[in-house]
């Protein structure tokens, strides 16, 4: 049993940057249940006993996929978050995370399964009419019925508000009119209902619950895609589709709230399927690595490879770090909300909309993660690894989406600084207090120092530094330099991988694995912290004041080196002899 400290402190969205949190204050993996753990077990046994088996064939017709999704269903898979009167389990949201985790590690499988329960599903159970839940969700969840979300179109991809599909009441009122097109919808090829964006009267955006038989809506072909080829992407054609007037999901014009909340939820369960795909890199390269000989050895034991080994699992750590973290404080806010109450839906959206800022800094954070797991997975195999008969070819190609699906990183890194700032001037994060605190500290005597618990406090002492020289700069316009809110993205979701990372260790006493991946990683963020803060500073300031303030990042940031090069052999040593992540 694990030793670990219970989680006991409700937190609020954006609070990472103003103030240290206790270990007690975090959720980390080893603080999952034991019905955590058997959810993990259920989904890794299905995985490879039925999803494995039907890769290749998936890879040829994605449509093979269907009968794996709906032996999902029968476990309960597919309906974790779903309420137990409408055929769901009804688990908690670290439940639904840990089976996106363990069926992620394949892109395509992945990608059916958690668009269906996600982002094809929560809508219409967080706006849904009792109706409308009772004759559908009983049949997603069972998969009977598969769900695509239909958002994207030719000419609306990041710009969602740009749409152009339109819906137009009838004149008796019994039927809402929909003409446009979609574009890019996972799940089309096999999707029975489909949730579909339009705009009512040029402008109030809205939602709909559409039937695949509906007349007027007509399904494209297979998109031909660099990666996940195993799922499905069509584009819809909708002429004059008749959609029953009961069919609106929420009410007309509550279609971007529809939108932007499930969003923030896509995102969180986007992390945790990364981390799983990361995983399952890693753990192809370190079997290779064990196999592949070369000069008499396998080259395993060779250092540049026991680098590369080492520095996937550092940062597999920090994205998982970060992902429960994340989950395990929106998770807080619910533990007394039951689905029996009426209000239950509002304050799911609550609690997901109080931790928007940090859904986005993980999306970014752990799809960039698993890009440089699987980029070095492809460079460890050599030749192999650019041949398709290797998973690892298939887990490179995969992971490029990720980049792009739920909104681009390069708007999730808008999006996140700009939220942070909202909360700020609605008076819901002490922003401006928590800079003017630091102000008056910035003279403090301040040694280099390797403690990542110390680097977490200066990396966030930095973060904030760094964003009262850009607000001082640019004040109400800061929100317009892309540049800058991408910089400062970095620079917060830094503080907050290494701040999650350095509380778990701490919950770790005597692991020296943990904190040789901790101490690895903390030093290299700091390094990132420190570079995205010049670049900021050099767009925020000049002459006297640009020097002085580098300075000052300079002794924020500061940073005694370690021998990252043995720690990460180390590291490597262990997985290994494992052949497998593992903390």
């Amino acid at each position: 049993m694990s030793s670990v400290q219970p989680v006991k402190k409700t937190t609020h969205g954006g609070e990472f940057l103003i103030r240290a949190a206790a270990p007690e204050e975090v959720f980390t993996p080893e603080d999952f249940t034991e019905e955590h753990r058997a959810v993990a077990r259920t989904a890794e046994e299905f995985y490879w006993r039925e999803v494995a088996p039907q890769l290749r064939a998936t890879q040829e017709e994605p449509l093979a996929a269907l009968p794996v999704l709906r032996k999902a269903a029968a476990l309960g898979l597919t309906g974790v978050a779903v309420p137990e009167r409408y055929g769901g389990t009804e688990m908690d949201l670290i439940s639904a995370l840990v089976v996106a985790e363990q069926l992620g590690r394949n892109g395509s499988y992945g990608v059916w399964h958690s668009a269906h329960s996600g982002i094809a599903t929560m809508p219409l159970v967080l706006f849904g009419t009792e109706e409308q839940k009772r004759k559908y969700l009983p049949r997603m969840v069972s998969g009977e019925l598969i769900g695509a979300y239909a958002l994207s179109e030719p000419h609306a991809g990041s710009d969602v508000q740009a749409i152009r599909t339109r819906a137009t009441l009838s004149e008796d009122g019994r039927h809402w009119l929909l003409e446009g097109q979609k574009m890019w919808i996972t799940n089309a090829g096999g999707a029975g209902l489909f949730t579909v964006f339009a705009k009512v009267g040029g402008e109030k955006f809205s939602a709909f619950l559409v039937e695949r038989e509906a007349e007027g809506l007509s399904v494209g072909a297979e998109e031909r895609k660099m990666g996940i080829k195993g799922s499905s992407t069509c584009a819809l054609f909708l002429d004059r589709v008749r959609v029953p007037a009961e069919n609106l999901l929420g009410e007309v014009g509550d279609g971007l709230r529809i939108a932007y909340n499930c969003l923030n939820l896509g995102r969180l369960k986007l992390g945790a399927g990364v981390l799983g795909a990361a995983k399952h890199a890693l753990a192809l390269s370190l079997r290779y690595a064990s196999e592949r000989r070369a000069f008499g050895q396998p080259i395993g034991n060779f250092g540049l490879i026991q680098q590369k080994l080492g520095e996937m699992a550092v940062r597999i750590f920090a994205a998982e770090s970060m992902v429960y973290r994340v989950a395990g404080a929106i998770e807080r806010r619910l533990e007394a909300v039951s689905w029996e109450d009426s209000e239950a839906p509002r304050r799911h959206l609550e609690a997901f909309e109080e931790f928007a800022a940090e859904c986005a800094l993980v999306k970014v954070f752990a799809t960039e993660a698993l890009d440089y797991v699987a980029d070095e997975g492809v460079q460890i195999h050599g030749g192999y690894g650019f041949h398709q008969d290797y998973e690892i070819e298939w887990s490179y190609r995969d992971s490029r989406i990720n980049r792009i699906f739920e909104g681009t990183n390069e708007i999730n890194r808008m999006l996140a600084t700009g939220m942070l700032i909202k909360r700020a001037r609605r008076g819901r994060l002490a922003l401006a207090a928590a800079v003017k605190a630091l102000e008056g500290r910035l003279l403090e005597p301040q040694a280099a120092s390797d403690d990542p618990a110390i680097l977490a406090e200066r990396a966030r002492r930095a973060t904030l530094f760094t964003l009262g020289a850009a607000f001082r700069r640019y004040a109400a316009a800061l929100e317009a330099e892309q540049e800058i809110l991408a910089a400062l993205s970095d620079m917060a979701a830094e503080a907050l991988a290494l701040e999650s990372v350095a509380l778990r260790v701490q919950k770790l006493p005597g692991n020296e694995h943990a904190a040789e991946l901790c101490r690895c990683y903390a030093e290299e963020a700091m390094r990132r912290v420190e570079g995205a803060g010049r670049a900021v500073i050099a767009a925020s300031s000049e002459g006297d004041e640009l020097r002085a303030n580098l300075a000052i990042l300079r002794r924020l940031a500061a940073c005694e080196p370690a021998d990252g090069f043995a720690a990460r052999r180390r590291i490597a040593r262990r997985l290994l002899e494992a052949e497998r992540y593992l903390v």
